[in-house]
């Protein structure tokens, strides 16, 4: 059994043994209104777990959960760079119809008044709480408070030092770690990983048992900067590159934090009442020595590489162990929790809710016949197994568009756009409906990432060490 549909890749062994299949528990009903723990790692490589074919980094905890979940094996985000994928997980839509479209840099990211599923998982009464990264605005306006947490414990910007700043440095307001609008001494802050995995295990053990909760579980890991725990570093000094020694000692304090939270919900004898998601928010980065394994592309580009994440859903009782081969997106986690939740369905979405996918109560297509990326410069459009780039070749210079069939080339390696020109104009004027229906981007990054944009997308950009070039 490959681990993608017809695509040849092996399952690990360990995960095959339990993934027959999704589908519903055995005479198990579903828990109502289910505790949700949403999981988010960060700049996290598609082959860089177990489950998803790593050799060098020991990840059991992941393993588990992917063993007692299902796997989606067509997972995406909804772009292969943090702040606009983030923007697009909690509002369930496209972040482009607000304009929401590039990185933070100049913007100031959700507007006032954005609708998130937190907000409406807490207008039903769920205590939800947010720890580590934001990345989304650092106004009033768009503060985690603002936008449907109860709690936040972390920070507003995108990244900072996994190590407590001594002595006359300071982290400056949007990296320094706050909780629940007091800033944390530097000197509790320990390890960064370690230190928001202590905070989510508090809120599990801590919570109001007479209410259910929504704890967003935001790590920077394995985002740089590249700072490792001395211990963990030790334990892959048989890694020769130091970066991916390093990288592969960050990756295991996420996965050591991803048990520390399991076992809290074992101890406190809710796992079985509780809807565990894990994904990234984008592919491996150029910079990190993450892997993507055969997925073309990093961090920042339309290619799988680039948004293709490791995407794990467990829910005892509800859903039987195994693995989804339809894409998915994590668009569909609002409307999948607002479901779970009993909360009343967003008034726009792109999601769909996935349980019944999930577990097998829908066969035929999956959820999504079409998903569409783009930022700035470039742009996909994605139905069936066919996906069309489009990509400036210079500011304001369209280049030819790029078709590949996923199925027979998940490499990406072999453009089929002249032998499929039907094809293309009918992804092209799917993209261009879709654009109409999408807002201008209300800011944009610096011209150098524009520039990487269109440089990576270009067909003679082949192989790791040539898309590390690119930032």
């Amino acid at each position: 059994m490959g681990l993608l549909r017809n695509r040849g890749l092996a399952l690990p062994a360990f995960l095959a043994a339990a993934c027959a299949g999704p589908g519903l528990g055995p005479g198990a009903p579903p828990a109502a209104r289910p505790n949700v723990l949403l999981i988010l790692a960060d700049d996290l490589g598609y082959a860089d777990l177990g489950f998803t074919g790593v050799s060098d980094i020991p990840t059991p905890a992941l393993d588990a959960l992917a063993a007692r979940g299902v796997v989606c094996t067509d997972g995406h985000v909804s772009a292969s760079v943090c702040a606009p994928s983030r923007a697009g997980l909690l509002t369930g839509r496209y972040q482009q119809r607000t304009g929401f479209e590039c990185n933070l840099g100049q913007g100031d990211g959700l507007l006032e008044g954005t609708a998130t599923f937190p907000a409406a998982l807490q207008g039903v009464g769920y205590a939800t709480t947010l720890v580590g990264k934001w990345h989304l605005g650092a106004e009033a306006h768009n503060h985690p408070r603002a936008l449907g947490f109860d709690h936040f414990t972390g920070l507003l910007a995108g990244s900072r030092s996994y190590f407590p700043l001594g002595g006359a440095k300071s982290p400056g307001r949007t990296r320094r770690i706050e909780r629940d609008g007091e800033v944390v001494p530097e000197e509790e802050l320990g390890y960064l990983t370690d230190f928001f995995t202590a905070e989510g295990e508090r809120a599990i053990r801590g919570r109001d048992r007479s209410r259910p909760f929504f704890l967003h579980m935001s790590y920077t890991a394995p985002h740089g900067p590249m700072h490792a725990r001395e211990d963990l570093e030790r334990r892959f000094s048989g890694i020769e590159s130091p970066r991916r020694r390093k990288y592969a000692a960050m990756v295991a304090a996420l996965d050591e934090g991803v048990g520390r939270l399991l076992r809290a919900l074992d101890d406190e004898g809710i796992t079985g009442e509780t809807l565990v998601v894990f994904l990234s928010d984008n592919g491996g980065a150029t910079s990190n020595a993450s892997d993507n394994g055969p997925w073309r592309g990093m961090k920042g580009s339309k290619w799988e590489g680039g948004q293709r994440v490791p995407f794990v859903v467990s829910w005892p009782g509800r859903l039987v162990p195994g693995r989804y081969d339809e894409p998915v997106s994590s668009l569909d986690l609002a409307a999948t929790f607002r479901r779970a939740a009993g909360a009343p369905p967003a008034e726009v979405a792109d999601g769909v809710d996935l349980t019944p996918f999930l577990a097998g109560e829908r066969s035929g297509d999956g959820p999504h016949p079409t998903l569409f990326w783009r930022r700035a410069v470039a742009s996909a459009a994605r139905e069936g197994d066919w996906k069309l780039i489009r990509a400036e070749t210079a500011p304001g210079v369209m280049g030819a568009p790029i078709l590949v069939n996923l199925a027979e080339d998940p490499g990406e390696r072999v453009d089929r756009a002249a032998d499929e020109p039907d094809r293309v104009e009918r992804l092209l004027g799917l993209l261009a409906g879709w654009e109409r229906a999408m807002s201008p981007p209300r800011w944009l990054t610096a011209e150098v990432w524009r520039e990487n944009q269109r440089k990576k997308h270009r067909m003679d950009v082949v192989g790791r060490d040539a898309e590390r070039r690119l930032p």
